[in-house]
């Protein structure tokens, strides 16, 4: 399934102005805004943590990545052109988990 596709399926974000991902230290490690070129990240990332407690784990990290499905590639082929990609790989082969916070809009 197709980045676009899967997007449909997950839940809207409308009520977001934006998510932080927290550290285990509670410190503000990244903040994905609901903005162009931004809400389909905050869409999977959204959806990620609302299927995992609250937060960005490992395997939800690799899950991320195959929802962004053709964008996963190009990520890969493109370091630094996709950070909310980029991240997620990252992420996925680690053992840290990230805590999700919501900022209403």
């Amino acid at each position: 399934m197709n980045f676009a596709t899967r997007l449909q399926q997950l839940p809207a974000t409308t009520h977001l102005a934006a998510l932080q991902l927290l550290d285990a230290g509670d410190e503000v490690v990244a903040t994905i805004e609901n903005k162009p070129g931004q809400t389909g990240s905050l869409v999977v990332y959204a959806a990620l943590a609302a299927l995992y407690g609250g937060s960005i784990t490992p395997a939800a990290a690799a899950l991320g990545l195959e929802w962004y499905a053709e964008h996963t590639a190009d990520a890969k082929a493109f370091p630094g052109k996709h950070p909310n990609i980029d991240r997620l790989l990252a992420w996925a082969e680690g053992s840290e988990s990230f805590r999700v916070r919501t900022v209403a809009a």
